[in-house]
């Protein structure tokens, strides 16, 4: 399937802002800056397992597209959404941002758009293919 498989970050762009503007505290943003997350997808049809290893906790969101799921926010939040595809891209609604998520020359790119009283924030990851 086009996600399955395990990534590493290689970049991302307007991360301190982009955490800021969501509520973040410094600290967290300071700590979490240079950590090499691990993404690993596992995609059979329609139904992903979606984890995020990070170097203190790994996160898991389990997801049907079109299906409404419960799902956990970077902060350990948990809410309720439908993830969707258009055009090979996946995209889903968090309660203060909207993240996309597309395959793009073999790399995992993934998009976190965030609105506040100055204006948007879009913070990018880009992860290279590991596994």
């Amino acid at each position: 399937m086009a996600f399955s498989g395990k990534y590493e970050v290689e970049s991302q762009e307007n991360y301190d802002d982009f955490l800021k503007l969501i509520g973040f505290p410094e600290d967290v943003i300071e700590k979490g800056r240079d950590f090499k997350i691990i993404t690993e997808v596992a995609q059979n049809g329609n139904e992903f397992t979606w984890s995020q290893v990070y170097p203190t906790k790994t996160m898991t969101n389990k997801f049907v597209i079109d299906q409404e799921c419960e799902m956990e926010t970077m902060a350990g939040k948990k809410f309720k959404a439908t993830v969707t595809m258009e055009d090979g891209k996946l995209s889903v609604r968090f309660p203060n941002y909207h993240h996309t998520v597309e395959i793009c020359g073999g790399k995992l790119i993934e998009c976190s758009t965030a609105s506040g009283a100055k204006g948007a924030v879009t913070m990018k990851k880009i992860s290279k293919r590991i596994s």
